[in-house]
This record gives structure tokens, sequence and C-alpha cells, in this order.
């Protein structure tokens, strides 16, 4: 086995980081809004041209979440991405008696957004229009609630879904007592 040389080194660090930030479809520029790594930087680095201290290394590896001893193995990094229930972000502030926790990366947001939506009895979620031909998706998990979309309303069950027009006025309400629910955004 050939020993790996610092260009070697260099080379593979920068494939990997450049093949993370595509396969999560992240712009220089979202990365270094991310890492807090210049877009210059997150650059240099991709083609080889800067060596990252660890500290860099470390800030770039959160923000695209990989794994940071994994980057230099010579077998490819998982393809499966888990982040913990504790990892997962939550939305404050938004709806009444409800737990919004979004389990789309963060890249997603305005594109192809996915949420869990914890209901208590009697809680809702109101939502204003939504940008142009906007579309959300919403599958009942536990409980039962009303779906409505400007005028037209509709009551869900476990495992229904309802697709609806997420450009007018829209509300998710919990029906019978608590309730929860899956809710995919997607924006035209």
């Amino acid at each position: 086995m050939t020993p790996m040389t610092a260009d070697h080194v260099l080379s593979r660090l920068s494939a990997r980081l450049r093949e993370a930030r595509q396969r999560q479809g992240l712009s220089l520029d979202a990365v270094a809004r991310l890492s807090g790594v210049s877009r210059s930087m997150v650059s240099q680095i991709e083609r080889g041209e800067s060596s990252p201290t660890v500290a860099t290394l470390w800030n770039l590896t959160r923000a695209l979440q990989v794994d940071f001893a994994g980057l230099l193995d010579a077998r490819h990094a998982t393809a499966i991405e888990v982040v913990t229930a504790a990892q997962a972000p939550r939305i404050a502030g938004h709806g009444k008696g409800c737990r919004i926790t979004i389990l789309s990366p963060p890249e997603k947001a305005g594109r192809h957004e996915v949420y869990d939506i914890a209901f208590d009895a009697g809680g809702a979620l109101d939502s204003d229009p939504h940008g142009p031909g906007t579309r959300e998706h919403v599958t009942v998990l536990e409980g039962s609630v009303e779906v409505a979309s400007g005028e037209e309303a509709r009551r869900l069950g476990p495992g229904d879904t309802a697709r609806y027009r997420a450009d007018l006025a829209h509300r998710i309400r919990a029906a019978d007592g608590p309730a929860r629910v899956l809710l995919v955004v997607e924006t035209a």
C-alpha cells in the first residue's frame, strides 16, 4: 500500500468536501454562511489550493454534516445521514398549541420542506399564503385534524393525506384532541 503524501491528503480532502457540498445541493455561499468560513477560503480548499486548519475543517464538516474522521478514510463516507431527535431543529412561536420540528435539511428551505407537527388538543397552525404555486401535503400520523385552504376544509384521520394549495390562506387544526402530522411544503 502506497503511503499518503501531503498532496494526496489535500486532494482527497478537497474532493470529499466538494462532493459533500454538491450532494446536499449547497452553493459556496451557503457553505460559507453555515460554517462561518469565507466563500473564497471554501473555494480554495475545494480546489486544493489551501490547507485548512483543524478549526476550519471542523466548521466545514459541521456545516456539511459529514464525519470529520471519515473525510480522509479510503472508503467513501456512509450514504446514510442521521439527524437524531435531539439534533432536529424546532420552530418556536408559530401556531397555537403546536410544536414544529424541521426534518428537511436547511439548504432545502424555500424549495422542499418537511415538518413533524405535534398539536395539543385545540392546537392550530394558521398560515398566510405562500408564494404562487406552493402546495402542501399533510399526512396524519396520530389523532385527527381539519385542513383548510381558502374557503374549503376537510377532516382527516390517521393515515389520511391531503394535498392543497398553500398560495391561499390555509390552516391545520387538531380536531378531537391531540394530533400529529407530517407536513411537506413544495415551492414552485
